[in-house]
C-alpha cells in the first residue's frame, strides 16, 4: 500500500485570481444537534476557509451560534433545516453529520437526503455515518470513519452486529465495502487508510497525541468536503488526511500536543499554503 506524500497533493485545485465568489466551491454543510454544538462548528470554521460559500443547516440554537459569529463566517448563509433541500441541488458537495446524534431524526433526514440525490458528491460523517443504511450510499460518496464506526458498517454489511469493542482494521475488508458500495472509504486512525471502488488503498502517516483531542475528526470532515468542491473525491479525501495530519505535526513542534481542535483549524490554512503554493 502506497504512503501518500506531499508530491500526491500537487494537482490541488488552486483558485485563480480572476475567478469570481462561487467559482471556488460552494458546501452545504449539514450537522450538529441539540445536545452537540461545536462539532459542526469546527467543520464550518475550517471549510469556510478554503470554498467562497458554506451554507449551514443546524438545529435552531447552532444556526443562532453561527449568526452571532458572522466576523468568523464572512461567506455564509444559515439554512433552516426544512429548507435544505435547495441548497442540496445548489452546492458543489454535501458534507453531513459532524454533531447529529444517533438517533430517529438523524436516520430519517441522512437516509431521505442521500435516496432522493444520488448523483451528488457527499461526505458522510459522524452521526449520519453510524445511522446509515447501507442501500443508500451514493456512488463516489466519501465516508470518514474511525475504527469503531467502520466496525459497525462492516456488521451491517455481514448482517450481523458488533461485539464489544471489536476492531476492524483489514485492508482487505475496505477494499471489498468500497467496491461493493462504489464509495470511497476514510479509515481514520494512526494512520489514516483510504479505499476507492477501483481498489486502490493508500496510507497517510503522520499525526501525534494532540490530534486525539475532540473535534480533530470534523476539522477533518470540513477540510475534506471543502476540497471535495472542487477536486476528485479520492484526491480531495487523501489530501485532506495529509494535510490535516501535517498541520498536526506543526502545532507539535511548538506547542507539543497541547492544541485544540480549533488550534487545528487556524493552522491548516498555513500548513495548506507551504504545501501546495
Amino acid at each position: 500500500m502506497l504512503e501518500v506524500t506531499k508530491f500526491d497533493i500537487q494537482g490541488l485545485f488552486l483558485p485563480s485570481s480572476a475567478s469570481h465568489k462561487g467559482q471556488n466551491g460552494k458546501l452545504l454543510l449539514i450537522g450538529g444537534s441539540h445536545l452537540f454544538h461545536a462539532a459542526s462548528l469546527w467543520a464550518l470554521t475550517v471549510a469556510s476557509r478554503i470554498v467562497d460559500l458554506v451554507h449551514y443547516s443546524s438545529v435552531p440554537e447552532n444556526n443562532a451560534l453561527v449568526a452571532k459569529a458572522k466576523e468568523e463566517f464572512r461567506n455564509g448563509i444559515v439554512v433552516p433545516r426544512n429548507d435544505v433541500e435547495m441548497y442540496v441541488e445548489e452546492d458543489d458537495c454535501i458534507l453531513i453529520g459532524p454533531g447529529m446524534t444517533r438517533d430517529e431524526e438523524t436516520r430519517e433526514l441522512t437516509n431521505r437526503l442521500l435516496s432522493k440525490y444520488p448523483k451528488k458528491q457527499w461526505v458522510i460523517d459522524a452521526g449520519a455515518l453510524q445511522m446509515l443504511e447501507l442501500s443508500n450510499i451514493p456512488s463516489g460518496a466519501i465516508l470518514t470513519p474511525h475504527h469503531g464506526e467502520f466496525a459497525q458498517l462492516w456488521a451491517k454489511r455481514q448482517g450481523s452486529s458488533v461485539k464489544g469493542k471489536e476492531l476492524i482494521q483489514d485492508e482487505d475488508k475496505m477494499k471489498e465495502f468500497a467496491e461493493r458500495y462504489h464509495c470511497i472509504v476514510l479509515l481514520k486512525g494512526e494512520k489514516d487508510i483510504a479505499c476507492n471502488k477501483e481498489g486502490d488503498c493508500r496510507v497517510i502517516e503522520g499525526g501525534n497525541a494532540g490530534m486525539t483531542k475532540g473535534g480533530t475528526g470534523d476539522v477533518l470532515a470540513g477540510l475534506i468536503a471543502a476540497l471535495a468542491c472542487k477536486n476528485n473525491p479520492f484526491l480531495a479525501t487523501i489530501a485532506g488526511s495529509f494535510i490535516n495530519k501535517q498541520a498536526g505535526d506543526e502545532l507539535y513542534k511548538t506547542v507539543g500536543p497541547y492544541f485544540n481542535a480549533t488550534d487545528l483549524a487556524s493552522q491548516i490554512p498555513k500548513t495548506m499554503k507551504a504545501l501546495v503554493y
